[in-house]
């Protein structure tokens, strides 16, 4: 089992930045990976970004340049830098985690922080 805690999410103005943590604890292995989801009610979760413990990342093409996604394997750790955020990147953001670093199979979830970008 792998319990996933966030923090970070709040209110910001466009062009503003926010940063989001997860830290993992329990059973971890490697490889693995984490990373963010983000959704909108009403709209389809959308993966955000994911690195693996193997050192690659992925963005969905609307953060990246904006976005920036770190992995800290000795700590159980990934942060999401997100920069110049835009109106449209308001949603709730959930942290997870797979054991698998290949396809996207998340095993485990945070239990998500909302992220608001209003002015």
């Amino acid at each position: 089992q792998v319990r996933l805690v966030e923090s970070g999410g709040g209110l910001v103005q466009p062009g503003g930045s926010l940063r989001l943590s997860c830290a993992a604890s329990g059973v971890i292995r490697r490889p693995n990976m984490m990373g963010w989801y983000r959704q909108v009610p009403g709209k389809q979760r959308e993966l955000v970004a994911f690195e693996t413990s193997t050192g690659r990342t992925n963005y969905v093409d609307s953060v990246k340049g904006r976005f920036t996604i770190s992995k800290d394997n000795a700590k159980d750790t990934v942060d999401l830098q997100m920069n110049s955020l835009k109106l449209e990147d308001t949603a709730v953001y959930s942290c997870f985690f797979s054991r698998s670093i290949f396809g996207l199979t998340p095993n485990y979830w945070g239990q998500g922080t909302q992220v608001t970008v209003a002015s």
